[in-house]
């Protein structure tokens, strides 16, 4: 029995998990800041600006 075949195999599972681990945490953690972000929007008070500003863009050459 090779022993030397049998602990870089069982490093290679090793660090198969760990990487599925850390994305997974990755993925988590976008979501989270994503959510975050919705919130912040959701937060932003509504601009209601008179009927005449807003509908004409000056244009100087």
């Amino acid at each position: 029995m090779d022993i030397q075949s049998n602990v870089g195999s069982l490093s290679a599972q090793v660090s198969q998990g760990a990487d599925a681990m850390n994305m997974a945490v990755l993925k988590k953690a976008i979501d989270m800041q994503a959510e975050a972000a919705l919130q912040l929007v959701a937060a932003l008070p509504v601009v209601s600006n008179p009927s005449h500003l807003g509908q004409n863009v000056d244009q100087m050459a």
